[in-house]
């Protein structure tokens, strides 16, 4: 991670336009079908990280997700990570960083590894060197979509879901995606999401 002049990035028309914007988030709501990803789960793959693996591998073929704005300064980062909440064995939350890796079984066996670290030592388990997307499930609600807290502090793109639905042998989950309007236009996030879906289409279950 370094920082670069934003003004002499692809990003420059749109930090003039939105980097003092007192809410400068935008959200998007889409349903997937994630009917492979069950597929995935019934051979023992848990969902949320099939699910995390599609993300990480949609963003990185999508080039604004390698900048960030952090206090009104532009940073480019190498390597992209994805953020887990983990209920640790206190019934207390921690969040969990996991690298990207393009193979499905070394992301799993990191995942897991790194999400156990987290339960039993009750601590944050952060890649500060990686650019995080946040996520958050809410597998026991029903929900249509969230728009999230804009803090001011953190402007990571974030994902949210709840609970899935399955009609007719497919299954499907609605989510949405939060992102910083410096970072990215709607055009880059509605691609995101539609890669989203082709990773997981594209997988061999």
């Amino acid at each position: 991670m370094h920082e670069i002049e934003p003004l002499k990035t692809n990003r420059a028309t749109s930090y003039k336009l939105y980097i003092n914007a007192p809410m400068p988030m935008v959200t998007i709501f889409k349903t997937l079908d994630i009917t492979k990803l069950i597929q995935l789960k019934e051979k023992g793959y848990k969902l949320n990280m099939s699910l995390c693996y599609c993300i990480l591998s949609a963003a990185q073929k999508t080039k604004e997700f390698y900048l960030l704005p952090i206090d009104h300064k532009m940073f480019q980062y190498d390597q992209l990570g994805i953020s887990i909440l983990v209920k640790n064995k206190k019934q207390e939350l921690n969040s969990c960083d996991v690298s990207y890796n393009d193979n499905l079984d070394a992301f799993n066996s990191d995942y897991l590894q790194r999400v156990q670290q987290v339960k039993e030592t009750c601590k944050d388990l952060e890649l500060p060197d990686h650019m995080i997307i946040g996520t958050s499930s809410l597998i026991h609600h029903e929900i249509d979509g969230v728009i999230n807290m804009y803090s001011g502090i953190f402007n990571n793109p974030f994902l949210i879901w709840g609970k899935y639905k399955t009609i007719d042998k497919t299954t499907t989950l609605r989510i949405s995606f939060q992102f910083h309007h410096v970072q990215m236009d709607g055009d880059e996030a509605c691609q995101f999401l539609d890669e989203i879906q082709n990773q997981i289409n594209d997988l061999n279950t």
